[in-house]
């Protein structure tokens, strides 16, 4: 299994979150720059397309280019508070000939105040008809950083439902 984790807007993944997916596969965690790339999905599109990556995972700014690059790449994301409605900074999407994936597991936390979850509600909402398979998971009292618990817990019910 090959994973592809998309860290949120100046972060990076753990080394305990890394952990606990290398338990699931291989795990590629590139390093992204989004306010100095503006093209940030085209360019993982093309440095993962031939790697055959099986899942994404992202969370926040990750989780919103991890929406388009399991559209893109054709496979299955878990999305821990994507910013779908709201973005800090300028990304550009690329055309896509497949807007659909197979399946999207979406971790909400009723508490964050950096992406709300009310805007990603309505945003997932206008694009149902492109994705029959969501999965909504909602944490009460959940903030916008995924403690260690949560992570374990969401990543194991994803690799269950695969």
């Amino acid at each position: 299994m090959k994973i592809l984790y998309i860290h949120g807007l100046n972060g990076s993944l753990s080394p305990e979150k890394r952990a606990v997916l290398e338990r699931y596969g291989d795990v590629y965690a590139p390093a992204i720059d989004y306010e100095g790339d503006a093209y940030a999905i085209a360019n993982l599109t093309a440095a993962f397309k031939s790697k055959t990556i099986n899942v994404v995972i992202g969370s926040s700014m990750g989780g919103f280019t991890g929406y388009y690059l399991s559209n893109l790449l054709q496979c299955p994301a878990l999305l821990f508070n994507p910013a779908l409605a709201q973005k800090s900074v300028l990304q550009n999407i690329p055309v896509m000939t497949n807007k659909t994936s197979v399946y999207k597991q979406i971790v909400l936390g009723t508490k964050d105040v950096v992406v709300t979850p009310q805007q990603t509600m309505i945003f997932l909402a206008e694009t149902l008809i492109d994705h029959p398979q969501y999965k909504l998971h909602i944490h009460k009292d959940l903030e916008h950083r995924i403690p260690m618990a949560i992570f374990e817990e969401e990543v194991a019910l994803f690799f269950k439902s695969l």
